[in-house]
């Protein structure tokens, strides 16, 4: 059950992630983004990852071996990068109309499940 919550943890933060890296170059034209500018688009962005943190961290601590969870280091980083490559992908085609999923991604993501594969073979 820790791995499950640990898993469900890490798809919040890098979905909270994403919005705080990447959000700002969809939204940039409402008023708000334009009137506070960089430093703003800055400080937003900060304030969505400090949720990213309250998912990370209890994610990668419920989730490690020396705390009862199921996943060794190696593993909990693995499946954080899978997770983050699999949200950023759904949000820029969701929300980036001009990006499109092309035969090298898709290659791409065969060589990542193959080394999750090889991450947690014994």
């Amino acid at each position: 059950m820790q791995g499950f919550y640990s898993i469900l943890l890490l798809l919040l933060s890098n979905t909270f992630m994403t919005f705080a890296w990447y959000g700002h170059l969809r939204f940039g034209h409402l008023p708000l983004m334009q009137k506070w500018g960089l430093f703003g688009v800055i400080v937003i962005s900060w304030g969505i990852a400090f949720f990213e943190y309250c998912c990370q961290v209890p994610a990668n601590r419920i989730g490690f071996i020396d705390n009862g969870g199921p996943f060794n280091l190696i593993q909990l980083k693995v499946i954080q990068e899978v997770i983050s490559l699999s949200v950023f992908t759904i949000f820029t085609l969701a929300l980036f109309p001009n990006e499109h999923l092309r035969w090298n991604h898709i290659v791409g993501f065969v060589f990542l499940i193959l080394a999750v594969y090889f991450i947690f073979k014994k």
